[in-house]
């Protein structure tokens, strides 16, 4: 017969893990400061600005008609010209005051089609403006992007001031041709996050749950270089990211009759550099932890910001000006950006050379630094 549980047992037990883990202050910092941390910073970025920035492009005419000068009226009397500090001399401000909601500024921008859709494959507008022959103006947009919906839908009411030219109901034209769709801006920063996702919770964690397994320990006894070791766990992890891109690149060619306009070599050169980068990361940001809790607020510390930051469901020229040049050094944004020249806006090579470059050093520089600090156990 066995002896009876003692009333302390749980006890003790219970204060003999609570002293083990107060002891390890990287636990405490990841599990508990850090949340809130996190929750600081997405609460100041999500919180109600004093301004919303929606900027619109203004297709200009060579020929001067009805609806040019409808336009041409319109932000004559209704907006102001951007300050002398403004990069664009040819941009119109009109702000709506809301104590409520906040207030809304509106910048259209003149400037031609070819031009106009960059930007907006690019997110920098949400509606294009144009004039007919018989001066009837028109919004182009697309219906499936919100943001573009509540920037037409604030457009045609103006705080029940005079409306814009052309809103009388039958004005929109929606965008669906390729390449203009939110569904064409969103699909490469699937893929972009998909590879980050990949490589720095089924590279890094992994990694980390072998050290902390002694799994990694037994590896010290094996003639096996560390360099090769690692090198051998990327190309694991990109051949993987391949082809799980490669099935979600098919099922939305299929669905949603995604089209690749650019160079497919330039695409592979940017997912390749893309795979490197984030690759070094993760071995950078695992090569020292066997702690799994310390591993895991590690990882989210690399994954959440960026996630967030560089443009994968929303673009990032929403934030705030002074961040953007921040967010555009990012491997995620980089990446993004990168594989949505080629997806949507026709890029070669050349085109990509720059950003491909610049991930191809991070992922070099993460392995070194990675292998430097990098132990077995």
């Amino acid at each position: 017969m066995s002896r009876p549980i003692r009333k302390n047992q749980l006890y003790h037990l219970v204060a003999a893990h609570s002293r083990e883990v107060s002891r390890q202050p990287a636990v405490l910092f990841w599990g508990i400061i850090f949340p809130i941390l996190i929750a600081l910073g997405l609460g100041v970025a999500f919180t109600r600005k004093t301004e919303t920035v929606r900027n619109v492009a203004v297709i200009e005419q060579v020929t001067n008609g009805p609806g040019i000068s409808a336009i041409d009226r319109f932000l004559e009397e209704r907006t102001t010209r951007t300050s002398s500090g403004e990069t664009d001399p040819r941009a119109y401000r009109l702000t709506l005051n809301n104590e409520k909601l906040g207030d809304t500024t509106f910048v259209f921008t003149r400037t031609d089609w070819p031009t106009a859709m960059i930007q907006l494959k690019r997110g920098r507008v949400a509606v294009v403006m144009d004039a007919e022959e018989d001066g009837t103006v028109v919004y182009h947009f697309d219906p499936m992007n919100p943001d573009a919906q509540l920037t037409y839908l604030k457009l045609s009411r103006l705080a029940g001031g005079e409306a814009p030219p052309g809103t009388t109901g039958q004005d929109v034209a929606p965008l669906t041709l390729a390449g203009t769709r939110y569904i064409d801006f969103l699909i490469p920063g699937l893929i972009s996050m998909g590879i980050m996702m990949s490589c720095m919770w089924g590279l890094g964690y992994g990694m980390i749950d072998k050290r902390a397994k002694k799994l990694l320990r037994r590896m010290v006894a094996t003639p096996m270089k560390k360099s090769y070791f690692l090198i051998a766990q990327m190309s694991v992890r990109i051949g993987m990211n391949f082809v799980e891109s490669g099935l979600l690149f098919l099922a939305a060619l299929l669905i949603f009759d995604i089209s690749i306009q650019g160079s497919i070599p330039a695409l592979l050169l940017v997912f390749l550099a893309g795979n490197i980068a984030f690759g070094g990361l993760a071995i950078l940001t695992a090569s020292h932890t066997a702690n799994t809790e310390v591993g895991n607020g590690l990882i989210n510390a690399v994954v959440m910001p960026m996630t967030v930051l560089s443009g994968i469901f929303f673009s990032y020229q929403n934030f705030p000006d002074w961040s953007i040049p921040i967010i555009q050094v990012f491997p995620l944004t980089l990446l993004a950006d990168g594989l949505r020249s080629v997806f949507i806006e026709g890029a070669g090579i050349a085109d990509i050379a720059i950003p491909a470059t610049a991930m191809l050093g991070m992922g070099v520089v993460f392995f070194a630094a990675g292998l430097k600090v990098f132990k077995w156990h």
